[in-house]
């Protein structure tokens, strides 16, 4: 088996906070699961951490999910493992602001006579 690409070195303090994330009962799912693979993998544990076959079995995740959260962990920080990427806006959206603000106050206004309210197809 090759050596692994991104090893996990926390320190005590960073052992500390995942630890209260874990045990605290209002947290994200996929922050509580990112730390207990971090705790399961740090090579600073009392038995030099676990390897990603058994984190995968007894947290039931993916190897590439656990290959996947070092990575992040070794690249972009630790703060930064715990937080979500935003997601990027694959279409540019359909209206400019001065287009949305006219749409916006002409459905705001009275609607057309013999009309209760605007509908789609009459704002369209």
């Amino acid at each position: 088996m090759p050596a692994k690409k991104y090893i996990v070195r926390l320190s005590k303090e960073e052992c500390e906070t995942l630890t209260k994330l874990v045990r605290t009962g209002k947290v994200a799912a996929y922050k509580r699961q990112r730390a207990q693979i971090l705790l399961k993998a740090n090579v600073n544990r009392f038995d030099g951490g676990l390897h990603d076959k058994e984190i995968a079995k007894s947290l039931d995740v993916g190897r590439r999910t656990i290959e996947r959260v070092r990575q992040r962990l070794v690249e972009k920080g630790f703060h930064k493992v715990l937080e979500r990427e935003p997601r990027k806006r694959s279409r540019a959206p359909r209206l400019d602001g001065e287009q949305e603000a006219h749409l916006v106050a002409l459905s705001c206004s009275e609607p057309p006579n013999g009309r209760n309210r605007w509908t789609l197809k009459l704002l369209a």
